[in-house]
């Protein structure tokens, strides 16, 4: 049996820091830390 092949591209993860949309990957390994820290919500949900 052959591996399946597959063109695969790269994601780029932005995240919104003041204002400013940057790539997750351009970071150090601290804030990138605290990045997987982070809990998102929705707007939209009621509490």
């Amino acid at each position: 049996m052959s591996p399946i092949k597959t063109k695969r591209q790269e994601c780029i993860i932005y995240s919104r820091v003041v204002g400013w949309l940057t790539p997750v990957k351009n970071w150090n390994k601290g804030k990138k830390a605290e990045f997987v820290d982070r809990k998102t919500f929705d707007v939209d949900e009621k509490f």
